[in-house]
């Protein structure tokens, strides 16, 4: 029979339950086998997925492709309801508004083309007589830089012999050669003509028919999709849904307005420069900046060759890429975020990887909807606990919450990383409140991971070291603000028993000094039993002790707190029991154990109490 307490440690591989008996030949896999299985499993449904979107692409492109136009099109429909139009027609009149805007934008670009086809070969001579004017300067310069340097020619080599000549003439005569055409059938000419229209069209009329659909049934899909993926949370599920449907909306509208107006300021400024066709050009401009970053510079190369080719100078090049150079930038950084926001929800790394990796999978097309397609699985990640990996890798929003941020750059020891990423917090926050959300709560972290055993003393000593350099910096945004200012009377912050402790103390003395207090700091050591004899608390008003953390008998709080008040019988005694959340502010047992006259959970109650337990001591010495 099998030992229980040998299978106790076992689990079942995928389920990770001891439910049951182990399954046949799992009963062998360890603990810590199992992550490791799970992550392997996740890396073979992530080859599976990117294998079918490459495989299927014939099928899954124009699927694509008509849920981003149902997008599009959605509040055109959207629109026309309100307009009291029933649903059918108003995504048919939707559909052939897009269908006549695609057609009048076709019909532009042919026209525009075969007018530019009449005038190429004077193009063509104009852009050879230029080719040979930079051939001729480059030789040039060529050969006064060979010349410069002392090189010259053989003599020996300067021309080839008569006789040997004529021989190589004779033998490199050329025969003649008659070519006969092959006859081609009809079919065979209608094919090569038609191919490579019938594959566009096709994809075309698959993407409008799958739109109407997706329109006219969009109620019945989304609750579909709710029932599929989310019947158990219809809150989170319905939430991610139209979350995701408006940022695509609003992300599509304004990226189409944005580059309808890039495409009409170049078409205009072409057509005050001279170029021939700025309609074509114009239109080909705001078609390619849907390409992320290069999209602009794809679409200045064929307008500046085309200036080249027209001017037998280069002013007009020079004009062409003056001209995209300034409107980029300012659709880029200035249009932009004034429609839309300053981002989109990804990130700039985000925003190139995925094209690289979507114009991997689907060529061009793939480049022109990477940025969309990468925005749903960030909209996804935001609402999915387990693909919330796409969020953390692809979304613009930090990886790390500002709590955890100040803690890496105390581990990492890194006081300026840590002092920036303060000044930053502190553009729209006091100093106080910075100190309570971010700081405490960081020092809180540390506290834990010391009690795991995580952090040696060394670490320790340094981890002190580092918090203190960043409170002393940011002793210039310390202000007295609206917290109350202490009459009277001197403060003293005793640290309490664990090494952060002092770094609390250090923020509360700062801030009681910017409010025009006289704040000592104690250490630890100096309220031992051995070493509280040597110190004077005789003029302290208040004393404010911290503790970053207080777990199951408070004992040596307690006894703390006693030899305090027996140096100093007159003094008002604050406790802070940082941050909010310790037994010790709820619990009254604990409370009247502890002793203390004032409990607090932040420092921005601790300066409040501080002034308040001060107010009677300031009134008994004036009397």
């Amino acid at each position: 029979m099998t030992d229980p307490d040998k299978t106790a440690g076992y689990q079942d591989v995928l389920t990770g339950s001891r439910d049951g008996p182990p399954a046949a030949g799992a009963a062998n896999v360890p603990h810590s086998a199992v992550p490791e299985l799970r992550s392997l499993l996740a890396v073979a449904v992530g080859a599976l997925v990117v294998a079918a979107l490459y495989f299927g692409q014939d099928v899954l492109i124009p699927i694509t492709l008509a849920v981003m136009l149902s997008f599009v099109l959605s509040p055109v429909v959207s629109m026309l309801q309100r307009l009291r139009m029933p649903r059918a027609p108003a995504v048919i009149v939707a559909v052939l508004v897009a269908l006549g805007l695609l057609g009048a934008v076709g019909t532009l670009i042919g026209s525009q083309a075969a007018a530019l086809a009449d005038n190429a070969p004077q193009y063509a001579r104009t852009i050879e007589t230029k080719v040979q004017g930079v051939q001729a300067f480059a030789v040039g310069r060529l050969a006064s830089i060979t010349q410069g340097l002392g090189g010259h020619r053989p003599s020996g080599s300067a021309a080839t012999p008569v006789a040997g000549r004529a021989a190589l003439s004779q033998q490199n005569r050329a025969v003649p050669v008659r070519l006969v055409e092959e006859r081609t059938s009809p079919f065979t000419i209608a094919k090569t003509v038609l191919s490579p229209i019938l594959g566009p069209l096709e994809t075309t009329i698959l993407v409008l028919i799958v739109a109407i659909f997706i329109l006219m049934q969009k109620e019945d899909l989304r609750d579909r999709m709710i029932r599929l993926f989310g019947s158990s949370d219809l809150h989170r599920t319905t939430r991610a849904m139209d979350d995701a449907g408006q940022r695509l909306s609003r992300y599509f509208l304004s990226q189409l307005a944005v580059n309808t107006c890039f495409g009409l300021v170049i078409g205009i400024g072409l057509w005050l420069i001279g170029v021939p066709s700025p309609a074509m050009w114009g239109v080909m401009a705001g078609l390619l900046r849907f390409v992320p970053y290069i999209g602009s510079l794809i679409a200045a190369v064929a307008p500046a060759a085309l200036a080249a080719a027209v001017d037998p100078g280069w002013t007009m090049t020079v004009e062409v890429v003056a001209l995209f150079f300034i409107v980029e930038p300012l659709t880029g950084y200035v249009v932009e975020p004034l429609l839309y926001g300053h981002s989109t929800g990804l990130s700039p790394v985000s925003v190139i990887v995925s094209a690289i990796f979507w114009t991997w999978l689907w060529g061009p097309i793939g480049l022109i909807m990477s940025t969309p397609l990468t925005l749903c699985l960030v909209v996804l990640g935001r609402h999915v606990k387990s693909l919330e990996f796409f969020d953390v890798l692809l979304g613009d929003r930090p990886a790390l919450t500002p709590v955890e941020t100040f803690y890496q750059r105390v581990l990492a020891n890194n006081p300026d990383e840590a002092l920036a990423h303060a000044e930053a917090l502190l553009a729209d926050r006091p100093l106080v409140d910075y100190y309570d959300d971010v700081a405490l709560a960081g020092l809180k972290l540390a506290v834990e991971d010391q009690a795991r055993g995580t952090i040696d003393p060394a670490r320790e000593v340094a981890m002190t070291r580092t918090m203190q350099h960043v409170v002393a910096e940011l002793a210039e945004h310390a202000d007295a603000g609206t917290a109350p200012v202490v009459p009277a009377g001197k403060v003293a912050c005793v640290a309490g028993h664990g090494p952060f402790d002092e770094v609390v103390t250090a923020m509360l003395a700062q801030l009681l000094g910017a409010r025009g207090v006289t704040a000592t700091t104690v250490a630890n050591g100096q309220t031992s039993r051995e070493e509280i004899v040597s110190l004077d608390l005789s003029d302290i008003a208040v004393i404010a002790v911290s503790y970053l953390e207080v777990s199951g008998s408070p004992a040596q709080l307690r006894y703390l707190i006693k030899r305090l008040r027996a140096k100093a019988p007159s003094a008002r005694i604050v406790v802070g029991l940082w941050p909010q959340g310790e037994a010790a502010l709820s619990d009254a047992a604990i409370q009247h154990t502890i002793g203390s006259d004032r409990y607090v959970g932040s420092l921005k109650d601790a300066l409040q109490a501080i002034a308040e337990e001060a107010t009677p001591h300031a009134a008994v010495k004036a009397a």
